[in-house]
């Protein structure tokens, strides 16, 4: 693209979201004043052409690709977020939102093919949960960037392949689009197929459905009608904004008085099946980037604390029963460094406990010493 000159919005908008595929971006940056900018390997790279100029520029690129139905909503809450698909398979996941009475953009490229745990690179047991999970509530948490959505996909899609099922996903905006294997699966984008969440919940048990994936966990209304729908003996996907397992039961409380919390809580013991937790860590490889995991599943001595609420202990069960496929952060981020996949330095950076990962590190250096 010429230095001198952006162009035309509608050509520029096609070559910005082309070259995301080409040099391998996860996201695209568009502000007012400032030189379009890809995300590769979780670094900011600026392109080699000029700023964008005004807020004009941006809306004449991103009206072109909003769903008609929902055009109006940007200028009425200054914020609007949705999905785009291309003729050639490949979508994109884009919020516009106004800042400085300017229109911005980020927009997050979605791989039409959708991953599975090795490509992932995720831990056996999310594949286990899979398999043992016929009811009840799954949780991926992480905080925003942390890879949730792939692997809410990855899991999704390997229950396609393994089992007859009815799923219903109610998602804001939809980012992959499941081919039906198996399973037959209905997928509603909040704005185009139903106003919300909460109205799209309202009905779905309606629906026969055997599972449902709920994009994201963002009120009391969607938390209890998920309760409701695990209790009743639905598989019930959703994800939360959280940094590990034991903050994901302090965020689902957040949605409640307190003088609901030991409702809640009781029906969490029996519904829960597990939390998985991630954060994506830059690679050795440069644009690599690696999974580290939490994962606590529910069992009898969980459930236990989970209703007499002492969530304190959490990790330290997460630690003692590794045998159950249960996983800490230490401990996965002990294993990306055995297996070369992210720098010493790297991992130390992520640790929730640094003294406790350079620990495990040296207890593996020196197992691995007395072999030779």
């Amino acid at each position: 693209m010429s230095q001198h000159t952006l162009g035309e919005p509608a050509v520029v908008i096609k070559h910005l979201l082309d070259g995301m595929g080409k040099f391998g971006a996860s996201d695209l940056h568009l502000k007012v004043g400032y030189i379009p900018t890809y995300r590769v390997g979780g670094h900011l790279r600026k392109l080699d052409m000029p700023k964008i100029p005004n807020s004009d520029f941006v809306r004449d690129m991103m009206i072109p690709l909003v769903p008609e139905s929902r055009k109006g909503e940007y200028n009425e809450r200054g914020d609007l977020d949705f999905s785009y698909g291309e003729p050639t398979g490949d979508r994109y996941r884009i919020n516009v939102f106004r800042s400085g009475n300017d229109m911005n953009a980020a927009i997050r490229r979605v791989q039409s093919k959708i991953p599975n745990f090795q490509e992932l690179n995720l831990p056996r047991v999310y594949e286990k949960i899979c398999k043992i999970s016929y009811d009840g509530l799954v949780l991926i948490s992480g905080v925003t960037g942390s890879g949730k959505s792939s692997t809410l996909a990855a899991m999704l899609n390997h229950i396609n392949k393994e089992r007859s099922a009815h799923v219903i996903t109610i998602e804001d905006p939809v980012e992959y689009r499941f081919i039906p294997d198996k399973c037959i699966i209905s997928q509603r984008e909040v704005g185009i197929d139903i106003p919300s969440y909460a109205e799209a919940l309202r009905y779905v048990v309606r629906q026969d459905p055997d599972i449902i994936l709920i994009g994201e966990m963002r009120d009391r209304d969607t938390m209890i009608a998920a309760l409701q729908a695990a209790e009743t003996g639905h598989l019930v996907f959703g994800t939360l904004h959280c940094s590990d397992a034991r903050q994901s039961f302090n965020r689902i409380l957040e949605f409640f008085p307190r003088v609901e919390h030991a409702f809640i809580r009781s029906s969490l013991a029996n519904s829960l099946r597990g939390i998985c937790v991630q954060r994506l860590l830059p690679g050795i490889e440069e644009g690599s980037r690696f999974p580290a995991t939490e994962v606590l599943l529910n069992n009898s001595i969980v459930r236990d604390k989970i209703r007499k609420e002492e969530d304190k202990d959490l990790p330290a069960i997460i630690n003692q029963s590794t045998e159950e496929g249960m996983r800490s952060f230490t401990h996965s981020l002990a294993e990306l460094i055995e297996n070369e996949s992210v720098h010493y330095d790297t991992a130390m950076e992520f640790a929730p406990n640094r003294e406790a990962l350079a620990s495990k590190v040296k207890g593996i250096q020196t197992a691995t010493e007395g072999l030779v």
